[in-house]
């Protein structure tokens, strides 16, 4: 069960969980592991298991099975099964009240509430970076966002004007820019040339994971923020990438997206 902020996994005895209850829920209904099983999400042997272990720790028995009859006979919960599967609702309810409880209390802690709101974002996107919006230049296709962070580095994005205006973003608002470690390139020498890349960002290579085509290599910023590029092997041996190194993350802006609370 989980909310915004919050979230928590019920168990009784540290093991009957919430896919042990929604088995006992639909074998009440189905009166057949069978189909129990199907629809708790489980294989007929799985659900065995769980009934099994369950079993063989309780007191008492469980499952009862029916034989012949007009049904045709199956499985059902004991007396004592029924107990326990009331307990777990009322329990699930308790929780689910003492979850919203705590994120209203956590609503009344603005500054750990506004933590806890940037890191619950779920992305596949490697690099995520929390600021303000710095600036806002609205054109009438596109529109250029600035993003300061707390590391006092910069990164420009860029996006339609439909967007920003859908983000109501604007100077002082809290953002996300969010970059995929695959459109970071890294320059170690720039030789000399600049590049219309709007965001480059110098670091020092403080660790690189090495893959089996391609490895990721992280940079940890002068402000302690880290950025990760993924960088082909042969990449990371031609540029002599090491530990140590100073490289300098480079990536255009409309590879930034932007996330922003309404």
């Amino acid at each position: 069960m989980s909310g915004d902020l919050l979230s928590g996994e019920l168990r009784l005895a540290g093991r009957l969980d919430a896919r042990f209850f929604a088995l006992l829920e639909a074998l009440d209904a189905t009166g057949s592991i069978n189909k129990a099983a199907r629809t708790a999400g489980l294989s007929y042997k799985g659900a065995w298991l769980l009934l099994e272990s369950a079993c063989n720790l309780a007191n008492e028995p469980l499952l009862e099975t029916v034989t012949g009859g007009a049904g045709g006979g199956g499985t059902r919960l004991t007396l004592a099964a029924r107990g326990l599967l009331g307990a777990w609702r009322t329990l699930q309810d308790e929780h689910r009240e003492f979850l919203r409880a705590q994120e209203a209390r956590l609503s009344q802690l603005p500054a750990l509430s506004g933590l806890l709101r940037r890191m619950s974002m779920k992305t596949s996107a490697r690099n995520q970076f929390a600021g303000t919006v710095k600036a806002v230049e609205l054109g009438p296709v596109s529109a250029t966002v600035t993003i300061a962070l707390k590391s006092g580095d910069d990164i420009t994005a860029t996006m339609t004007s439909a967007a920003a205006q859908r983000l109501k973003l604007k100077k002082g608002k809290e953002a996300l820019a969010l970059i995929k470690a695959s459109a970071v390139v890294l320059v170690t020498d720039f030789a000399g040339w600049q590049l219309s890349a709007r965001n480059q960002l110098a670091g020092t290579v403080s660790r690189i994971e090495r893959g089996a085509v391609s490895s990721l290599v992280i940079l940890t910023l002068p402000g302690g923020a880290v950025i990760s590029a993924s960088v082909t092997n042969e990449g990371v041996e031609a540029l002599d990438l090491k530990v140590g190194a100073q490289a300098t993350a480079v990536f255009k802006a409309y590879s930034v997206m932007v996330a922003a609370q309404p």
